[in-house]
């Protein structure tokens, strides 16, 4: 049995502003194992996306199956007290259904830079996008300075 495979890091600088959940975004044919064509500027949907645009946080499975999400992040440190991270399904509202947020983690803070890593499962569906979605309460932007987001699919 085949088993599909998109794996995404980013090291630009990503800037988020304080209290809202933002979609992290991955550059296209940078740093990645796309063999099977999940994450291209050429969207399944018809458009096309460019690596600074919100499209490039997208994951679109290849297959329905079993899908095992990964994702790690890197923020600078900050006044921040918490910072929030979670997986999306259509996390741009592309279909009538809300945006299904799944492996929601409110995390306390430790000096320094603030490293995570996070791993979750769900059923996936071709046509509908995948995400990772980051969030802090600092008062003022505060920086993702590494990423990833990994998907593989088990098809059933």
């Amino acid at each position: 049995m085949t088993v599909y495979v998109c794996s995404l890091s980013a090291s630009p600088d990503q800037l988020i502003q304080p209290q809202t959940m933002t979609l992290l975004r991955f550059p296209f044919e940078e740093n990645q194992i796309d063999k099977w064509s999940m994450h291209q500027p050429s969207q399944p949907d018809g458009l096309t996306a460019t690596s600074s645009s919100s499209r490039a946080g997208l994951i679109w499975p290849s297959s329905t199956g079993w899908g095992s999400l990964t994702a790690e992040f890197t923020w600078e440190a900050g006044d921040y007290t918490e910072i929030r991270d979670q997986f999306v399904r259509d996390p741009l509202s592309f279909t009538d259904d809300p945006n299904n947020a799944t492996a929601l983690e409110h995390r306390a803070l430790s000096p320094g830079l603030q490293l995570f890593a996070k791993q979750h499962e769900i059923a996936v569906y071709p046509g509908t996008s995948l995400g990772v979605m980051v969030w802090h309460n600092d008062k003022v932007s505060r920086k993702v300075t590494y990423a990833q987001f990994k998907l593989s699919i088990h098809p059933w």
